[in-house]
């Protein structure tokens, strides 16, 4: 039997914040892959190794997480006054699935960088030294971010002295903004999809004794529900390893999610969660407290405002994901959330418009410009910063007849 011969398609690797992802520009792609659609969804999970009932991507490039199963796709932009469409796909370990419900925060990071690298951002917006303002329209969720990427000698400048945790080398520091990051909807519901700070949420016997959860629910940045760690048994100090072993509190947090997910209206039914992994997110806080994060790092108490962890795509995630992060700094800001409550509570006005906190690698600190405008939360803005740098770049193979 004849087997078709591989394919290589010009394709780029990037760390962009705590996360990795293989770029690609969407005129480098196959032509049955440049539209959205069943050949594209399998040349990504060709690409990344997935499903693999081994949870190890040993044939491809994944690396059996969250943070490492990812795809993206940039092209010149076709929105007005911005440089580049940026597309996302997060690819499951397991299933033969490709969520393009959301956002990837921290690949939004690699996102500007790469559209300077890639010749996608016209070379007049480009300083011979300085820094570029590179326009991303975010093609997933229909937003704008904003990427201050620093370049030297009109070439981006990867290297620099810029840690984060999570991350093992320091590098260049990337500021982003995200535009008006809340989700309100078509009909211009609030960033609180019930309508409340806080919900007494429905959740089964075997999460919670009583069977009711409180938990605030927001769409700032990517769809999250956030729960009192100690509501759950919790301290909030903990470490992946914790969790991710504990196959029967990973069971408990998609319960969660799942419940979450039916009151924001996200999914109908609960078997839709299954078509719907990388959203929403499902986070448990606490207040301040000293911990060893998983570098060995110790995290005083007096070093943060509160304790956040966060599980992406069923999993506990080694430090946060960005778009989180956009939603906790959100919440932070507005008084009566859970997370606003867990940092000290009301206007928090010794740092109104940011918040630190503690996740399992160590520490970020994220801001949030939020106001009520008739009667209604509203976020302008979120910023953060993280880094980038290529890994590698050439051609990625795949089998002739993987799509």
């Amino acid at each position: 039997m004849a087997h078709p011969a591989q394919i290589k398609i010009p394709a780029t690797y990037i760390r962009g914040g705590t996360s990795k992802g293989v770029f690609f520009r969407l005129a480098d792609l196959p032509a049955s892959c440049q539209q959205p659609g069943a050949a594209r969804d399998r040349l990504f999970m060709r690409v990344i190794g997935s499903p693999d009932p081994y949870a190890a991507h040993i044939d491809g490039m994944g690396g059996a997480t969250s943070s490492t199963s990812k795809c993206v796709i940039l092209s010149k932009s076709s929105v007005p006054d911005h440089d580049v469409d940026y597309l996302y796909g997060q690819v499951s370990i397991d299933k033969a699935f490709v969520d393009w419900s959301g956002n990837c925060g921290n690949l939004s990071t690699a996102a500007g960088a790469f559209a300077i690298h890639a010749g996608l951002v016209d070379p007049a917006r480009i300083p011979a030294n300085g820094v570029a303002v590179v326009r991303i329209w975010q093609a997933n969720i229909g937003k704008t971010i904003i990427a201050h990427v620093p370049v030297t000698n009109g070439q981006v400048q990867e290297t620099g002295d810029f840690e984060l945790d999570g991350v093992t080398f320091p590098a260049a520091e990337i500021v982003l903004e995200f535009m008006d990051p809340s989700d309100d909807g078509d009909e211009g519901g609030s960033m609180f999809p019930t309508g409340n700070l806080v919900d007494d949420l429905d959740v089964p016997e075997s999460v919670v004794k009583g069977g009711t959860l409180k938990a605030t629910m927001i769409t700032a940045g990517i769809p999250t529900v956030f729960v009192n760690a100690a509501d759950i048994g919790y301290r909030g100090t903990e470490l992946r390893e914790q969790i991710n072993a504990d196959p029967e509190a990973l069971k408990r947090f998609e319960a969660i999610r799942v419940a979450g997910a039916l009151r924001m209206g996200l999914i109908k039914t609960p078997e839709e969660a299954a078509t719907r992994q990388h959203t929403p997110k499902i986070a448990f806080v606490a207040p301040p407290t000293t911990y060893t994060a998983s570098s060995g790092k110790t995290i005083d108490a007096g070093d943060v405002d509160l304790l956040v962890r966060a599980l992406s795509m069923g999993k506990l995630h080694h430090a946060m994901m960005g778009t989180c992060a956009v939603a906790i700094g959100t919440a932070a800001a507005i008084p009566g959330t859970l997370v606003n409550l867990a940092a000290g509570g009301g206007e928090r006005e010794a740092a109104p418009e940011s918040v630190c906190f503690g996740h399992p690698s160590g520490t970020l600190r994220v801001g949030a410009q939020a106001s009520q405008v008739n009667g209604q939360w509203t976020v302008t803005k979120a910023i953060m910063s993280r880094s980038a740098r290529i890994l590698m770049e050439g051609w990625v193979r795949v089998p002739g007849d993987a799509f």
